[in-house]
């Protein structure tokens, strides 16, 4: 028995990366899962390999009518009446400083990951009230918590979504409506190594506790406890996954390390 057998879930950007682990995990463990992206044909492809349990559907998460649709979709594809899990995945990145963001491609980034986090989580409420439960899981950031230059609309948005989650678990825990989030750091996808670069695999990282980039999978684990029934008493939490990124930073030459300074930079 699969931890989602008779499941029905969506998850968002799944049309690759960590979105596609996420929805390959969930369908692994007997969930009907919806892929919902705006890559339509590379969602196909993929919802087309996992087999009858996927279906892809269209989704721009900027947009409200679009989310009722997905959300009817994922009600029928299920075949139980009902909607147990979501998964906002669905994300971009702008790197700019500050004064070199307009306007357009601040408001850009916060359409998608900020607002479309919100109007996820508003068009699921009503299917998951109905069906006595579920659980809601929003991908956040290592940049939710802390910050970086060059990350000005991207941080703002991924903040917002650690608030909105707490907002979204005081209010629906009443109806058995879980919401938390997860907090990536580097992950070895399009976003996270867009280059597909080895050494961008390990240098980056190698003052963090695991000195290497996340793979999607590790992700898609955290993802699915949070959702699962073995998360049944945790809600309006952070869950952060991140190497050890945000507990703190190795130092060269200082004991219980094997790093050396070089001009090169760290070597292990």
């Amino acid at each position: 028995m699969g931890r989602f057998d008779g499941k029905v879930v969506i998850v968002t950007g799944a049309a690759r990366g960590q979105g596609e682990a996420e929805a390959r995990m969930f369908a692994a463990e007997g969930a009907k899962v919806v892929l919902a992206d705006v890559l339509d044909a590379e969602g196909e492809a993929a919802a087309a390999d996992i087999g009858a349990a996927a279906r892809f559907v269209h989704l721009d998460v900027s947009d409200e009518g679009q989310w009722a649709d997905a959300v009817a979709a994922a009600v029928q594809h299920g075949g139980t009446g009902g909607l147990d899990v979501l998964v906002n995945n669905a994300a971009i990145l702008r790197p700019a400083a500050i004064e070199d963001t307009s306007l357009a491609d601040y408001m850009g980034v916060i359409n998608i990951n900020q607002v479309g986090c919100f109007l996820g989580m508003k068009a699921v409420m009503p299917a998951m009230r109905d069906s006595g439960g579920g659980a809601i899981v929003n991908i956040s950031s290592i940049d939710g918590i802390g910050s970086k230059n060059g990350l000005i609309s991207y941080t703002a948005s991924k903040f917002a979504i650690r608030g909105m989650t707490k907002t979204a678990a005081m209010e629906w825990g009443r109806f058995g409506i879980r919401v938390n989030s997860v907090h990536p750091g580097g992950v070895n996808t399009v976003m996270g190594n867009p280059m597909a670069m080895k050494e961008a695999e390990t240098f980056p990282y190698q003052n963090q506790a695991i000195q290497r980039i996340g793979e999607p999978e590790e992700i898609a684990g955290a993802v699915a406890f949070l959702a699962s029934d073995d998360a049944a008493y945790v809600t309006g939490t952070e869950l952060v996954v991140d190497g050890g990124w945000l507990a703190g930073r190795l130092e060269p030459g200082l004991p219980g390390t094997n790093l050396q300074q070089s001009a090169w930079g760290y070597n292990g």
